[in-house]
This record gives structure tokens, C-alpha cells and sequence, in this order.
């Protein structure tokens, strides 16, 4: 496989209160990919850009929702997310913490 292609599977983090607490309990962290990758491509992905081990990956196509656009029906833009959950004692920091 090749890493160019495995450094742009990545898109970015999705950060929500609901995938940080799951960062936190269950070290599964939410990212959104590129619509063409599979599980083994986001696993590999993984473990190149943050130097961890991968326990599983569960993906998920979130469809775009309908909106109003000026009083016309129009539809955003779907995309793919990616559940990683890590092994034990792996941990992913995004940014500086300080503390």
C-alpha cells in the first residue's frame, strides 16, 4: 500500500462532546475519511500517522441531511466516519495539553 495514499485516508478528527467522552472511556476515537477507504486502509492509516496500535475499526456513511436553501429543497454533502478503537495503553493527543 502506498503511504501517500495512506496519509491523505485521514480527513479530520470529529470532535463532539459525544466522541471525546469516548476517546476518554473506551479509547475510541472518531475521524472522517475519504469515501473509498476500507477498514484495513483506515487501520494501517492509523497506526502510521500516530505511531499506535489499532484494536478495531467500525466505519459509518453518514448521509447528508435536506435543508432549505433560500426556499428551495436542497441536500449536504454525505460523508464517511471512521470508529478506531485502540489497544490498551495506546492514547492519541490532538493538540497541545497542557496542565
Amino acid at each position: 500500500m502506498n503511504q501517500d495514499r495512506l496519509m491523505t485516508l485521514l480527513h479530520s478528527p470529529q470532535v463532539s462532546e459525544k466522541s471525546t467522552l469516548s476517546a476518554d472511556k473506551n479509547r475510541t476515537y472518531v475521524f472522517r475519511v475519504q469515501q473509498d477507504t476500507n477498514k484495513q486502509e483506515i487501520k494501517k492509516a492509523v497506526e502510521l500517522m500516530f505511531d499506535v496500535k489499532v484494536k478495531s475499526v467500525n466505519v459509518l456513511n453518514q448521509v447528508g441531511k435536506e435543508k432549505r436553501f433560500s426556499g428551495r429543497l436542497g441536500r449536504q454533502s454525505g460523508y464517511k466516519k471512521a470508529y478506531v478503537t485502540l489497544m490498551e495503553g495506546a492514547d492519541i493527543h490532538f493538540g497541545d495539553e497542557k496542565g
